[in-house]
């Protein structure tokens, strides 16, 4: 799995993308054909915006979470994406 990390208006410093490491890793557990992530971290005044972009095998899956703490919107993101993944692999194990 190939995590790229770019920060809007915000320097993404070696904790936020070890951080960012870490939670993808756990989403390589439950799914492994996850080939590419684009993870966009913004700030906004007083709003820390997290947002992903997931390249499965046969889907693009989009999440985003804007939250006051910066690592909060993270994790909630990847919450999100476990779901959605979890979702797709229920439907691509569905076919006969």
């Amino acid at each position: 799995m190939h995590v790229i990390v770019t920060g809007h208006h915000l320097d993404v410093t070696e904790s936020l993308k070890a951080h960012v490491d870490a939670k993808f890793e756990k989403l390589a557990r439950h799914f492994d054909n996850v080939t590419d992530v684009h993870v966009i971290l913004t700030v906004e005044k007083l709003v820390q915006k997290a947002e992903a972009t997931l390249l499965v095998s046969g889907a693009k899956l989009f999440a985003e979470d804007s939250q006051e703490d910066m690592y909060v919107a993270i994790d909630n993101m990847v919450d999100k994406l476990d779901r959605q993944i979890t979702k797709h692999k229920e439907k691509t194990g569905h076919h006969r």
